[in-house]
């Protein structure tokens, strides 16, 4: 039997696309920097304010989008230029190099030795799948929406060339899978992201609170997250929704809230808050269509059942009548009716919670070392 090539005699970087904020990608980062320790991390930009929770102490290499004029708070601006930037990134002295990324970062230069093993969340979503909605929902007019769509066009070309790059895949859901095979043309292998569900359990008490019964939903408030929807919904119920999270949506969604005292915006909030406002409330809602979701499996880990749109990745961590419940279409009558029907339904917190230990970080991590170990040789178990 050939011998497992060990940990130490290889060198390892991980690629991502850019710290900027704290989402669901960030979060597969930080694990995967707990499996390699002593990888660098390149990345087109970093900004400490928003990502420096559990990077600081890391090799962290960025792009030369990070030193231009405003490249840091406005790195949208420099969309076109990042093919270029990433292509910079000087990878040829490591043996294993993996991506993870939503957009640019899979297109990294890899010397002709490299295993370049991606773990791609979504093939870029303003390129592919929703490049139309992207476009018309621009505040230009329409000359500019015009060459704007040019310039997508030119990295459109380029980030189907740079897909060809990447040795193996992995999608984040069946539902990637799905696109990374319609739109880069290549097979992938599902691993489901980390969710720190040990951090997550179900209320000591066998009672969930009734005395001030409300219903949750939360992420950073981005108009694509149909926090609005849910917003008009709970205006015409009789019933209590927090909603935590920041973004650039906050002053519109206020604007829809405004004079209804049972919405309650949260902002911010700590760790040990959001156990709590998940342990207690009757439902967490997802309105929006996402590649995987965490937070409705960061909820199930709480005990508490998901009211979701059909859509993306929450198909697939979401069982209907024992976990959760579905509605069909993403408008405010669809939620009522949804959340009204809920009360009639009795869930299990303890088998709701045990159903989410299936998205734990322990499985990714054995899942992830596996997988490479399968398509390289390396062995990373101690």
């Amino acid at each position: 039997m050939e011998k497992r090539k060990k940990k130490k005699e290889i060198k390892v970087a991980l690629v991502h696309d850019h710290l900027a904020q704290d989402g669901g990608a960030e979060k597969v980062l930080k694990i995967l920097t707990e499996i390699f320790p002593q990888a660098p991390i390149y990345t087109l930009l970093y900004e400490k304010d928003n990502a420096d929770k559990y990077y600081k102490d890391k090799h962290i290499e960025t792009s030369i989008i990070q030193k231009l004029p405003w490249g840091v708070k406005h790195y949208q601006w420099y969309m076109p230029f990042m093919p270029m930037a990433v292509e910079f990134f000087d990878l040829s002295s490591y043996d294993l190099v993996i991506s993870d990324t939503s957009s640019f970062a899979k297109g990294v230069i890899t010397g002709p030795e490299t295993n370049h093993i991606c773990y791609c969340h979504t093939p870029t979503r303003y390129l592919w799948s929703d490049t139309h909605s992207y476009i018309n929902e621009l505040k230009y007019n329409k000359f500019f929406k015009k060459i704007i769509s040019l310039i997508l066009n030119y990295v459109r070309i380029w980030d189907r060339l740079a897909a060809d790059r990447v040795d193996n895949y992995i999608a984040n859901s069946y539902n990637i899978k799905k696109r990374i095979k319609k739109y880069y043309k290549h097979d992938s292998k599902v691993i489901y992201p980390p969710v720190e569900v040990e951090k997550f359990f179900p209320s000591q008490s066998k009672e969930q609170k009734k005395e001030d019964p409300y219903f949750l939903i939360g992420s950073r408030l981005a108009p694509y997250k149909r926090i609005d929807i849910v917003i008009e919904a709970f205006k015409k119920l009789d019933k209590k929704l927090k909603i935590f999270g920041d973004g650039v949506d906050k002053k519109r969604l206020k604007k829809i809230a405004k004079g209804d005292p049972n919405i309650e915006f949260l902002g911010r909030i700590d760790d040990e808050k959001l156990r709590k406002l998940y342990q207690n409330c009757q439902a967490f809602i997802h309105p929006q269509v996402e590649d995987f979701g965490i937070t409705p499996v960061e909820a199930m880990a709480s005990g508490r059942p998901v009211i979701a749109f059909r859509g993306g990745g929450v198909t697939e961590t979401v069982k209907e009548g024992k976990t959760g419940m579905f509605f069909e279409k993403q408008t405010p009558e669809a939620i009522r009716e949804t959340v009204e029907k809920f009360q009639t339904y009795e869930f299990d917190p303890d088998f709701i919670s045990q159903e989410a230990q299936k998205f734990s970080t322990k499985r990714f991590k054995k899942e992830m070392m596996e997988f490479i170990y399968e398509k390289t040789g390396y062995s990373f178990y101690d």
